[in-house]
């Protein structure tokens, strides 16, 4: 495991995150999708830009 996945793991886990993500409708299987879909378009600009992304996280409902 990574450092900054075991971060994100700790942040996950912290109970105000929790509560804010439950308020705000997002799942950690959500954020974590596109935090990976961030990445990848930093190490590929060919990915479509965040605004696409956000708009498919939508319609998987996963995050919206």
């Amino acid at each position: 495991m990574s450092a900054t996945q075991s971060r994100l793991d700790e942040l996950l886990d912290d109970p105000m995150v929790q509560l804010v993500m439950q308020r705000d409708r997002v799942s950690p299987k959500g954020l974590r999708w596109m935090l990976e879909r961030a990445r990848a378009r930093i190490e590929d600009p060919s990915l479509p830009p965040a605004y696409m992304v956000a708009r498919e996280c939508c319609e998987q409902n996963i995050g919206c």
